[in-house]
């Protein structure tokens, strides 16, 4: 699951690390490519919770055999478009394929994992999404500088028809293959109902907290490219960077989240100090076009995307505790289908601030964001300091 995880972040990131050659060659302008990205993340929102619902029904390993042979072929698409509908139709194909890939980290997590190692679980299985935007910068800039944009769309195909033949051996686990545990049929917790404003807190949170991850890997390469100066070759040699922190991030957050489900009784109050720590330091963000430096700018987008990963590990340990691993698949693709949803409405405005050179704006909406969302989720769940034990001992 990390790997395929891994696989679907270098697909969705090759479009944005080459977005400044891409545009330049193909005409397509910085708003044009704001819609490209809602087109992907519109698809994946809608993804999300249809695979998080399949997975929970299927399986993981028919549901992923479907999922990833679907999103290879889109990917490799991709080498074959010249036009703003071309990339926008190939991109939405992509996103609603990979909806599949985080409500499949978590539902193999909760199937093979006891509860009080679930949040490192997930940690691995997400990991592969952070290590693969470190990965793609240092693997398809070659491509692309060598034998074209378009062959680095070639390149992804092919590693999802690698991760296809792996799958096809390790599904076969007896724990894979049934995908409903004696263990997690029988965890207490609620049903996620849509009426239910703790389910709609939880989109929020997560949606909001991890907005900055789309915010740096849409745009960091563009606001290097056009605000700082920077070539092609030296956008792919340091955008490794910033997605260290969300990697680091997600094994920090992760172990913060299990020791404290290791503590016993409720662990809401754990959750809201630390995810305020988290808004407190990712306002770091909005500093970056004032500064001017491209040192400085590297640091900021690895913390931010390092406080981002913070928000996903904690607001799933939330969601976790207040329904039944049950429904995992179904809860991850809930909050992957809130953040697609944010990243399909604000990404336009993100491209047309980058077209008029208003960074300082841009930056400032993308650190005030997840602020907003956790305000709202503190409203929404004031007073809800109950036990979320389920079982940890």
């Amino acid at each position: 699951m990390l790997l395929v995880s891994f696989i679907s972040y270098v697909d969705r990131n090759t479009l944005a690390l080459l977005a400044p050659t891409i545009l330049r060659e193909t005409g397509l302008s910085g708003e044009q490519y704001g819609f490209v990205i809602s087109a992907f993340s519109a698809a994946y929102m809608i993804g999300n919770p249809l695979w998080g619902w399949i997975l929970d029904r299927w399986g993981l390993r028919s549901g992923m055999t479907v999922a990833v042979s679907f999103w290879t072929l889109a990917s490799t698409a991709h080498a074959v478009v010249s036009s703003f509908p071309g990339f926008a139709i190939a991109r939405a194909a992509l996103g609603f394929g990979e909806g599949a890939t985080f409500p499949g980290g978590l539902r193999a997590a909760v199937q093979t994992l006891p509860p009080s190692k679930r949040s490192r679980g997930m940690a691995v299985a997400y990991s592969g999404g952070s290590l693969g935007a470190i990965v793609t910068p240092i693997i398809v800039t070659p491509i692309a500088l060598w034998w074209g944009w378009r062959t680095a769309f070639l390149f992804t195909g092919l590693i999802g028809l690698l991760w296809l033949t792996l799958w096809a051996f390790i599904s076969r686990r007896p724990d894979i293959r049934h995908h409903r545990t004696e263990e997690s049929a029988a965890e207490p917790g609620d049903s996620p109902r849509l009426r239910d404003r703790r389910i709609w807190s939880f989109g929020l949170l997560y949606a909001a907290g991890a907005l900055p991850i789309a915010f740096v890997i849409y745009g960091s390469a563009l606001y290097l490219s056009n605000a700082l100066g920077a070539s092609q070759a030296v956008i792919g040699g340091v955008l490794w960077i910033p997605p260290l922190g969300w990697e680091i991030g997600y094994f920090f957050w992760g172990w913060l989240a299990d020791k404290a489900a290791a503590k016993g009784g409720s662990r809401l109050g754990d959750l809201k100090r630390l995810m305020g720590a988290i808004v407190v330091i990712g306002f770091a963000l909005a500093l970056t076009p004032w500064l001017q430096s491209f040192v400085m700018a590297m640091a900021l987008y690895f913390l931010a995307m390092f406080c981002a990963s913070g928000f996903i590990i904690l607001s799933i340990a939330y969601a976790t505790d207040v329904y039944s691993s049950r429904y995992s698949g179904l809860i991850s693709g809930v909050g992957s289908g809130a953040w697609s949803a944010t990243v399909a409405l604000i990404m336009p405005l993100f491209g047309r601030l980058f077209d008029q050179g208003r960074w300082e704006t841009a930056f400032a909406l993308a650190a005030a964001i997840p602020a907003v969302g956790y305000l709202v989720w503190l409203v929404i769940n004031r007073g809800e300091d109950r036990s979320f034990q389920k079982g940890l001992n």
